[in-house]
């Protein structure tokens, strides 16, 4: 598992899960299959327009659609559909700026524009195949020259795992004040966590550790950062409340 870290504009370092070059040519499979599913579609609806409009010139408009779509598909779905087109979205990869947040449409279009180079200039794929394989953020061109990565948006490891993994004997909890917390707000911070695997979204992470450090009043020792403070309030709780039930 390839991780990457990354240090967000809150000065908050995330670990994000690199999504692997076999999910990437998987998602673009994905997305080729739709667009030959559409390319089949697009003749017979200009073979029918042919009817109405006149021979060949329902299939020329067909034609001319469908190429349209093709070449602007990726810009138009990294854009509006937060990175992901519906290969990369079925696949659970998205694409994310090297700052940990979401790509301004100036690298949207800078990725997209370098599919010529990645996909165009040799055999179909082959620049992108290579670059992204040698690349140790697994990044093609596109994504090199427009400061992006591709990032699984479901871990591999369950979050369940991650924060409420059992602490053992003789377990010394970081902080002894999570022993304050309500179970509700153990919850609230199990949700965020989650909630942040699933969209990326570490400002989320950012304001709930904020929260929890001004109402326990404590600082994470050097070199926490907000997501292992979360984990760790969590496991300390889980501890505190364990070894009260057995009192």
């Amino acid at each position: 598992m390839q991780t990457i870290k990354i240090t967000t504009s809150q000065n908050i370092d995330i670990d994000y899960e690199v999504a692997g070059l076999g999910e990437r040519i998987l998602a673009r499979l994905i997305d080729l299959a739709i667009f030959f599913l559409i390319y089949i579609l697009g003749l017979f609806i200009g073979s029918l327009a042919n009817w109405f409009v006149g021979e060949s010139v329902g299939i020329i408009i067909a034609i001319i659609v469908y190429a349209v779509l093709f070449v602007f598909y990726d810009l138009i779905f990294e854009i509006f559909m937060n990175g992901q087109s519906i290969g990369k979205r079925i696949m659970k990869i998205k694409v994310i700026s090297l700052d940990g947040g979401q790509p301004r449409v100036g690298q949207y279009f800078m990725r997209w524009l370098f599919r010529i180079v990645d996909f165009l200039i040799t055999f179909p794929g082959l620049v992108a195949l290579i670059t992204a394989a040698v690349s140790d953020k697994t990044q093609r061109v596109g994504d090199i020259v427009a400061g992006t990565i591709l990032i699984r948006t479901t871990p591999r490891t369950q979050i369940n795992n991650i924060v409420f993994m059992p602490t053992y004997d003789g377990y010394q909890p970081v902080f002894k004040e999570a022993g304050q917390l309500s179970d509700k707000d153990v919850e609230l911070i199990h949700e965020i966590i989650n909630a942040y695997m699933k969209t990326g979204n570490n400002v989320v992470v950012y304001n709930m550790a904020l929260r929890v450090k001004e109402h326990l009043n404590v600082t994470p020792p050097n070199g926490m950062n907000d997501m292992l403070f979360l984990q760790t309030i969590i496991k300390d709780y889980n501890h505190i409340s364990a070894h009260m039930d057995t009192l």
